[in-house]
């Protein structure tokens, strides 16, 4: 997983590309929001915070690389905006939830369909590389739903009769 910033500053080493004073404000503002799903619009407000220098431009061609490289993976939620997270390259997958009222993309890390892969390539042959799983629903925020943080289910409101 590459996370951190010596190796990333290394792998673009390596492909002969340079860490620019740009490049580095807009990567540590990802390692910051690493569990945010940001789109270079987001990316952008917040490294003009740090450097106004920095263009949109650039912080779309920063993306774009470090797509190039491996290093993050451009996803699409549905909102008209390329998000980017880390490239974890592991064999576990997480899923997103995405909420259709509000945009909060929300990550679910158990793997369900190992299970459901096994078996295709079982009976089918079909040798699966890989799945990408989203979830389209409201969010426990945006319903007012106190959910249960042991069980995942939203809790049951007691109704009180009053006579």
């Amino acid at each position: 997983m590459v996370h951190e910033l010596e190796a990333i500053c290394q792998i673009l080493n390596e492909q002969q590309y340079k860490l620019t004073p740009q490049r580095k404000v807009i990567l540590k503002a990802l390692l910051n929001h690493s569990n945010d799903h940001l789109s270079a619009e987001e990316l952008y407000e917040i490294v003009k915070r740090q450097n106004p220098d920095i263009g949109l431009a650039t912080v779309y061609r920063t993306l774009d690389l470090l797509a190039e490289l491996d290093i993050l993976q451009k996803m699409n939620f549905g909102d008209g905006r390329s998000r980017y997270e880390f490239n974890t390259q592991d064999i576990h997958h997480h899923h997103h939830l995405i909420c259709t009222s509000c945009g909060k993309v929300t990550e679910f890390d158990d793997d369900l369909l190992e299970s459901l892969e096994s078996m295709i390539q079982r009976r089918t042959g079909f040798d699966i590389n890989d799945h990408d799983l989203k979830f389209y629903g409201v969010c426990k925020d945006c319903s007012g739903q106190d959910v249960n943080p042991t069980t995942g289910y939203p809790r049951k409101t007691t109704v009180h009769k009053t006579r």
